[in-house]
């Protein structure tokens, strides 16, 4: 009779909690949905395949994306915004999709290392932006008037600080279950891998 004592929950062999689904096994409320995604990319990205276990946070983040998507703020200033959430937040997958994103736009290779080290910018005004971004992450919210009047000094609006909330709320969406899921990076990004700074 052995008087070993059974494997400590650290010691077990980790199973996934969250599955990678399919159009054929996503819960009925998420089918189309991912099969737009796939048909969008050409296939079907791991954090939406993980996210589809819960269609409501699947279409919750689409939906404020498309939000996002439609504010006054440029596609490269979404960018800078999508950065500093997606690395305070330290999500790989993010920094990854996005960087090729930025690839796209036709940023510089200055702004894309910039954005991915999390440096200031060369450009002031989106050096702005990026600063305001991580004061609403910093201060959850309530940013101290000075750095607002920063910001609005480098030529935005009030209605461009609250599209800056929204892409915070929305990347912070994205960014918690890619972490929470443990999301893989997709073979497609793997050119653009990115880990946080020790």
């Amino acid at each position: 009779m052995s008087s070993a004592s059974p494997p400590t929950p650290r010691e077990q062999v980790a199973v996934p909690v969250f599955t990678a689904h399919t159009a054929d096994t996503a819960p009925a409320a998420a089918r189309r949905t991912i099969e737009g995604v796939r048909r969008r990319f050409g296939w079907l990205p791991a954090p939406v395949a993980l996210m589809a276990e819960s269609p409501q946070l699947l279409s919750g983040f689409l939906t404020a994306n498309k939000g996002f998507e439609q504010t006054d703020l440029s596609p490269l200033e979404r960018e800078v915004v999508v950065f500093a959430v997606a690395t305070t937040n330290e999500c790989h997958v993010c920094v990854a999709l996005h960087t090729g994103a930025l690839t796209s736009l036709g940023a510089t290779a200055e702004m894309v290392t910039a954005l991915r080290s999390g440096s200031p910018l060369p450009e002031p005004r989106l050096e702005a932006l990026r600063r305001f971004t991580l004061a609403v992450l910093d201060h959850r919210g309530a940013v101290p008037d000075d750095e607002l009047e920063d910001f609005l000094v480098a030529g935005y609006q009030p209605r461009h600080a609250l599209d800056v909330v929204l892409g915070v709320g929305t990347y912070t969406i994205s960014t918690f279950a890619n972490r929470l899921t443990r999301a893989p990076l997709d073979p497609p990004l793997s050119p653009h891998a990115w880990t946080p700074a020790a």
